[in-house]
């Protein structure tokens, strides 16, 4: 079985879960500081997963296969991005070498693009490490399945996507975590600030994380300090997160409300992945296919 939203946002646990699964996300980040970038806001997040899909193949799709003009298409329908956006990013891909031409496509005329051995690495680092704090809240073997069929994770990613791509509920989600997601490198610098809350106890209004380095942030996530300081600015305002006194020089807090919308992400994304790699594994079971519309 998998967990649905409701039961995520329920289980005390949870919450202490995301936070080891925010640390996890850290280390990749600062592995890989270019990596991290191609998730550096909700419309890079959607363009990666979307990209990696189309190569795999996009569930009710007839072919496979990962083309500027396909990807464009892709973002305008699902209003992801604009058709300039799209390309630029795609471009990006190909100057880090996180995408590159295959060598022998079937038409000539398109060139058809596939993820580098890096990218499936990380992609990987990203889903294993939502199966493993899966796995922490029931005792789960989710890893250990994925261990037995390295194959499977590449099943599962498409279909993931496709959830992710369509749900209303991941792409508004509260004021402080939308200002945030939507902010160039602001899903990076929210993942570090709930990575450093101490859950020792039921949450309080205000949650008090220690000392915050601006310079820090500015150097780990590749963000000008003009933008962070508008963000936190912008944060301050709804009430989301400040210093417990003189900014910049004492303890950095964050707020209830900021760290539930956090929480409400998080289950909506992690019920997604569960409900799908439960139906990847029961159809390999029975030897069925998934429907289009998982």
């Amino acid at each position: 079985m998998a967990f649905t939203v409701d039961e995520l946002k329920q289980d005390d646990r949870f919450l202490s879960a995301i936070l080891q699964g925010a640390h996890d996300l850290i280390a990749i980040y600062v592995e890989n500081p270019r990596i991290a970038s191609i998730l550096a806001s909700q419309q890079r997040w959607l363009l990666a997963h979307s990209a990696f899909a189309l190569h795999l193949g996009y569930p009710g799709d007839l072919m496979p296969g990962l083309y500027s003009s396909r990807l464009t298409e892709f973002a305008d329908r699902y209003n992801i991005a604009s058709h300039n956006t799209a390309v630029a990013f795609l471009k990006e891909m190909m100057a880090y070498k996180f995408v590159q031409p295959v060598l022998h496509g079937q038409d000539r005329r398109i060139t058809l693009l596939e993820p580098t051995e890096i990218t499936y690495e990380y992609m990987g680092k990203w889903l294993y490490t939502h199966l493993h704090v899966l796995d922490t809240l029931d005792g789960g073997s989710r890893i250990a399945e994925a261990a037995l069929d390295v194959a499977a994770i590449w099943k599962m990613q498409p279909h993931i996507a496709k959830r992710i791509v369509e749900s209303k509920n991941l792409r508004n989600l509260g004021p402080t975590f939308n200002l945030f997601n939507f902010a160039t490198s602001g899903g990076l610098v929210m993942d570090f600030l709930i990575s450093c809350i101490n859950l020792t106890g039921s949450l309080s209004d205000r949650i008090v994380i220690g000392p915050v380095s601006m310079q820090a942030l500015q150097s780990q996530f590749m963000i000008s300090r003009t933008h962070l300081k508008r963000l936190f600015r912008s944060a301050a305002e709804l009430g989301s997160l400040g210093w417990v006194g003189v900014p910049g020089k004492s303890s950095f807090w964050i707020s209830r409300n900021f760290v539930l919308e956090y929480r409400n992400y998080q289950a909506e994304k992690y019920a997604i992945i569960d409900i799908v790699r439960n139906e990847i594994f029961s159809s390999m079971e029975s030897g069925m296919t998934i429907c289009a519309e998982s």
